[in-house]
């Protein structure tokens, strides 16, 4: 639409030099005329200038509204390349001493334990003491039903003192009074050959004379004769009860009185075996059997433990056993992160398990206050050699390496991460020897590394400090 209000307001638009041609009013242009009233046509001129002014002020919006938008996308922009670059922790490899620790698995036992067995059958009359109860060597822990032992005992004490009697009569008695009537069979026997003798010699003498036949001095040697025999006899049975008889009665009797008070002993001693008693220092860890039970031999009847020591038994591979010695030091870490508890090896079995191609291995230690229990699982650590001036870095900074190794991420000067293949030596805790690969100085990642590609950048942040990849970037738009 082009009126004539319209003329001026298009001139505007041009130049100041520009010409301005004239219409005549009415007529548009290529000839046609045009018929409106005069004020209508004023009207629709201040509309269409009021739109014109509202489609600049767009404009200039729609410029700024795109400005922001780009200045955004640039800033997402940074931010994303920002948070490409990974955060890591790191170390620096030290040189450092370490100690060569063979470590296993191990289970506690008491330094002594005695197993209580009876040795009679019998049921059990009473318990002196219960499971948990402390008990000293030789205290009596239990009693068995002994009555018939107890009558058996008095029986062969009995017997005890009838043989005594018996030897005190034999050697005051009758061994005496058998002497004396051999001693008086000798004298008299002694004094018929001494009358018989006489006799002999006299008849003798008056037959020399002529006045006794032959026969009477034949009569009388004959009597001579068995005089001197009957003497002979009474004299070596006299010997034999004064060098043998009486000896031989005498220790008769003390034989009967030796096998009485055997006899003797021996219910005595089925007696003692009635009582049961501690042979050790220790505490009752078990009493299978109540009161009423029958014990029987080769059964338990309590189990005592003496905990004031406790051993941790460890089944080592053979390979890891060349280095460890008897009095190696040592130490014991509970379960639940409890403190370790010092020890010394005490035992290395010289013979492998052949089932088990392993190495038993024992290491004491004491046990105040009994806080370990034996029979607990036990992680034992052995400290075999001391190494110094090692290159040490920690064990998280270890990877897996190819074809079954190790490896770091090693970080350079430009903030790059390079992947070493290294070779570790000795392990204790969280620190691991390298024997190459990285050399003392290097930083190796320890945190933040899986994952990480060779030659990748990273950022290096603090341990702990919270990671907000974005912070530089909103520094810098502050700052503008």
């Amino acid at each position: 639409m082009n009126h004539q209000g319209l003329l001026p307001a298009a001139s505007s638009h041009r130049g100041a030099d520009a010409p301005v041609r004239s219409r005549p009013p009415g007529r548009l242009f290529g000839g046609a005329r045009l018929s409106l009233p005069t004020p209508a046509c004023g009207s629709v001129l201040s509309r269409h200038a009021a739109v014109a002014s509202l489609h600049g002020k767009a404009a200039v919006t729609f410029l700024l509204l795109a400005l922001c938008l780009f200045l955004i996308a640039c800033a997402k922009k940074e931010a994303a390349e920002a948070e490409s670059v990974a955060p890591v922790e790191v170390a620096v490899v030290a040189q450092d001493s370490i100690r060569r620790v063979v470590e296993a698995d191990a289970v506690l036992f008491a330094i002594d334990q005695a197993s209580v067995m009876p040795k009679i059958s019998a049921p059990v009359q009473k318990f002196l003491v219960n499971r948990g109860d402390h008990v000293r060597a030789g205290q009596l822990l239990a009693v068995l039903e002994n009555r018939d032992l107890v009558a058996a005992e008095n029986a062969a004490k009995s017997q005890v003192d009838q043989a005594e009697a018996n030897l005190r009569s034999t050697e005051s008695a009758a061994v005496p009074e058998a002497v004396m009537k051999a001693q008086t069979d000798v004298a008299s026997d002694q004094e018929q050959m001494d009358a018989a003798r006489r006799a002999f010699e006299s008849r003798q003498k008056l037959f020399q004379d002529g006045a006794l036949a032959r026969k009477s001095v034949d009569d009388a040697a004959v009597v001579y004769a068995q005089a001197k025999a009957q003497f002979e006899t009474a004299r070596e049975h006299l010997r034999a009860f004064e060098s043998v008889g009486k000896q031989e009665q005498i220790k008769t009797a003390q034989a009967q009185v030796a096998a009485a008070q055997a006899q003797y002993r021996s219910a005595a001693a089925q007696v003692s075996y009635s009582e049961i008693t501690s042979p050790i220092t220790g505490v009752i860890a078990d009493r299978p059997l109540y009161a009423g039970e029958m014990a029987v031999p080769g059964s338990p009847l309590l189990t005592v433990m003496d905990t004031s020591r406790v051993v941790a038994r460890a089944n080592i591979p053979q390979a890891q056993t060349a280095s460890i010695r008897i009095g190696n030091t040592a130490a014991i870490r509970l379960a639940g992160g409890q403190p370790e508890v010092p020890a010394r090896v005490t035992v290395v079995s010289p013979a492998t398990d052949p089932a088990s191609t392993t190495v038993q291995v024992w290491a004491e230690t004491a046990n105040p206050g009994e806080r370990l229990k034996p029979g607990a699982s036990v992680r034992l650590s052995i400290v075999t050699e001391i190494i110094s001036h090692a290159s040490v870095i920690p064990a998280a900074a270890i990877l897996p390496g190819e074809e079954g190794g190790a490896a770091v991420m090693a970080v350079t000067a430009d903030s790059t991460v390079h992947r070493k293949a290294i070779e570790t030596g000795a392990r204790d805790g969280g620190k691991v020897q390298v024997l190459s690969g990285v050399s003392p100085g290097e930083q190796v990642v320890v945190a933040g590394g899986v994952g990480l590609d060779d030659n990748s950048k990273v950022r290096i942040v603090k341990p702990g400090a919270k990671d907000e990849p974005g912070e530089a970037g909103a520094e810098g738009e502050k700052k503008e």
